[in-house]
Order: structure tokens, then sequence, then C-alpha cells
């Protein structure tokens, strides 16, 4: 019980440290995790869960990679944000694996390149989408930005980042459903 107490006490601690805003703060990455987690007990398909959850895992590492103020390698943001993906990625890939096959028939006999059946793990193939989602939100808040002339909306980068993981997620939930991705 220690340990909890410890924790709870620490979050707290760190959530009311007043911080700039940024697209990928701890507030983003923090509700990333809670979404994933809220639709996994609601029964989102694994492939929605793997949206938030690789926007979870790239924003952890993006986060992380502007804490650290002394450069270490060349590339170290990457590094960190592909460590970070890679690091929650595959173990909630044992967990949540869900493999379909993809039948592709180009041309050329059955075995070739272009000519097999692929199996294709939809948790990781949602993950890369949260992870694109989440990489793109700050160029698009950027945008809107330049567009209202330097002036931002109230929260608009995690606003921005949460509607489009969301919008996302509902998409790709009713083409599961209705069987347009099978």
């Amino acid at each position: 019980m220690g340990r909890i107490k410890f924790f709870l006490i620490a979050a707290a601690i760190l959530l009311t440290v007043p911080q700039t805003a940024f697209a990928h703060c701890p507030l983003c990455t923090v509700g990333a995790a809670f979404v994933a987690g809220g639709a996994a007990v609601l029964g989102v398909h694994r492939m929605v869960i793997g949206v938030f959850i690789g926007a979870f895992a790239v924003s952890t590492g993006l986060w992380f990679s502007r804490i650290l103020k002394k450069k270490f390698v060349p590339l170290q943001k990457s590094i960190i944000t592909i460590a970070s993906y890679l690091l929650t990625i595959i173990p909630m890939r044992m967990i949540l694996k869900d493999e379909h096959p993809l039948f592709i028939s180009l041309y050329g006999d059955y075995g070739s390149l272009f000519n097999r059946t692929y199996l294709v793990d939809y948790f990781v193939v949602g993950s890369i989408i949260g992870s694109v989602v989440v990489a793109i939100a700050p160029y698009l808040s950027d945008k809107i930005t330049s567009i209202r002339k330097g002036r931002h909306i109230p929260y608009q980068g995690i606003a921005l980042t949460f509607l489009l993981l969301i919008i996302t997620g509902i998409i790709l939930q009713l083409m599961l459903h209705y069987n347009i991705i099978k």
C-alpha cells in the first residue's frame, strides 16, 4: 500500500507544478493513456486501442526528450521517441495482438513478394496510425496559429491532438464494425 500512496502523491505533485502547455506535455501524455484504458473497458476494437497507445508512446517520448536539456547524441529526440514507442508497443502487443490475414495478388506466382498472404497485426497498425496523428498535431497547431495571426486558442495543442485521435478512433471503429476493414 505504501508504493501506491507514494505514486499518487508523486503524480499529484507533478501534475500541480505549473508548466507551459505544449503539444506534448504531461497532461497530453497522461490523457492519452487514460483514453486507451477507457477504450479497453468499453470494448473498443484493439486497432483503435492501438491508436491511443501509439499516441501515448510517441507523446511520452517527445515529452521526455524535451526534458533533457543536454544533447548527448545526434538525433537524440528521435532516438528517445522511437525507444519510447518500442518499449511501450512491444510489451503491449503480447496482450493486445490481433492478427488478420491480408491477401495480396498483384502479379507473379503465389509465394512471390506481390502474390502471397501476409499476417497483419491490427494493434500495431493502429499504434502506427496514432503515432502519425500525434506527430502531425503540432504542425497543424502551428498552422492554426499562423492562420489566426499568432493567437493561440486556449489548450489548442492538447485539444487538437485529442480531437484528431478521437476522430481517427471513431472512423476506424466504424470501418471495423461495418466490415470495411476485415
